[in-house]
C-alpha cells in the first residue's frame, strides 16, 4: 500500500500554479518586463498561417513563442528559423517583441494556449489552472532513497488516466508551488525587515568562528556558528571578509551562506527545520510551498492525472523510482 506524507496545502487565488525550481526564483519578473543588464534578451512570436507547424517542427521551446534569446545571438537565430521555414515549406515567421513579456504575461498565455511550459531564461516553469476556491494539498510518497514521486491534488475524483504533461529542471534541489499573481509580490532577496543572518559550517568551522568572533548558535538554525538578526549591510560586510579569508590560498576548508530576511529566507528556515523538508508562507494573500527534491537535482518528468471525463485531479512529480 502506497504511503502518502503531506507537506503541506498551497492556496492559488489567480487559479493559476506555478511549479519551477524554487532556488530560480530571483530571476522572476512578475507583472514587469526582465531586466537583465548582463544578459539581455528577446523575445518572439511565431506568426503566420503555418505557425504551429512551424513550432512543433523547429522544436526550439513549446508553443508559438520564443523567449529569452540572447540579444547576441538574435541575428543568428532569425537566420536559423527562416532557413528551417524555407526548408519544410512552412509559411510562418518570427515577430519581435517591442519588450520582452513579463513571467506573469508568460503564465496568463500558456495557460490561454493550453500550452505545458515556458522557460526563464533556459529554466523550465510549468503553469497550469487550478481552482481559487479551495486549498490545494501537496503530497510525497516516501521511498528508501528519497521521494518517490510529488502530488498537488486539485480534487478528490479517482484517477483514470496519467498523461505526460512536461519536464522540471531542477539546479537547487527544490520545487515551489506558487500562486502566479503571488510572485510578483516575491522579495527572493531583499530583507523585508532590514536584517540578515550570516552563518557558516564545515571542516574548519571552529578556526573560522574564533578569527572572526562568530558566536555558536542554538539547533533551530541547523548551522554551529555565525550572526543572526544583523543589519543587512553589517551581515554583507562581513561576509564579504569572510569570503576574502577562505579564498586566500591554504587557507580554513568552510562554507558560509549571507541569508537576507526576504520571502525565500523565511520559507527556506521552515524546510530547514521540517522533517520532511517542506515549508509553507504566505505571500500576497497566497500560500506558498516550498519542498526539497530529497534527490539533489536533476530532470523530473510531471504528470496530469485525470479523471474519467479527463478533467486534471492532481499534477504529479516523478522523482525516485524504487527498484
Amino acid at each position: 500500500m502506497t504511503v502518502e506524507v503531506v507537506l503541506g496545502e498551497v492556496t492559488c487565488p489567480s487559479g493559476q500554479l506555478v511549479v519551477m525550481d524554487g532556488g530560480y526564483l530571483e530571476l522572476w519578473s512578475g507583472d514587469q518586463a526582465p531586466d537583465n543588464e548582463e544578459r539581455p534578451a528577446t523575445d518572439f512570436a511565431i506568426v503566420g498561417p503555418d505557425a504551429e507547424a512551424a513550432a512543433e517542427s523547429f522544436d526550439r521551446q513549446t508553443g508559438t513563442r520564443l523567449y529569452d534569446i540572447p540579444a547576441h545571438a538574435v541575428a543568428e537565430f532569425t537566420a536559423t528559423f527562416d532557413k528551417h521555414c524555407r526548408e519544410q515549406e512552412h509559411d510562418a515567421r518570427l515577430r519581435e517583441f517591442e519588450q520582452q513579456v513579463p513571467h506573469r504575461e508568460r503564465v496568463r498565455h500558456a495557460v490561454a494556449a493550453r500550452e505545458p511550459g515556458f522557460i526563464v531564461m533556459g529554466v523550465p516553469v510549468l503553469p497550469i489552472e487550478v481552482p481559487a476556491d479551495r486549498a490545494l494539498r501537496v503530497t510525497a510518497v516516501p521511498g528508501a532513497y528519497g521521494s518517490q514521486s510529488m502530488r498537488i491534488e486539485f480534487s478528490d475524483a479517482a484517477v483514470a488516466d496519467s498523461w505526460v504533461f512536461g519536464e522540471l529542471g531542477v539546479d537547487h534541489a527544490r520545487f515551489v508551488f506558487a500562486d502566479a499573481d503571488a510572485l510578483s509580490s516575491w522579495e527572493h532577496f531583499r530583507p523585508l525587515d532590514g536584517l540578515a543572518d550570516l552563518v557558516l559550517w564545515g571542516r574548519d568551522q571552529e578556526q573560522v568562528a574564533d578569527e572572526f568572533g562568530a558566536p555558536r548558535l542554538g539547533d533551530s538554525v541547523g548551522v554551529e556558528y555565525g550572526w543572526v538578526d544583523l543589519p543587512v549591510e553589517e551581515a554583507y560586510q562581513r561576509g564579504l571578509a569572510i569570503e576574502t579569508r577562505r579564498n586566500k590560498p591554504g587557507g580554513p576548508k568552510f562554507a558560509f551562506d549571507f541569508r537576507p530576511h526576504s520571502h525565500y529566507w523565511q520559507v527556506m528556515r521552515l524546510v530547514r527545520a521540517s522533517d520532511q523538508e517542506a515549508g509553507v508562507i504566505q505571500v500576497a494573500g497566497a500560500d506558498i510551498l516550498m519542498a526539497m527534491t530529497s534527490v539533489g537535482d536533476g530532470f523530473f518528468p510531471v504528470h496530469l492525472d485525470v479523471d474519467v471525463d479527463g478533467l486534471p485531479i492532481a499534477l504529479r512529480i516523478d522523482i525516485a523510482r524504487e527498484d
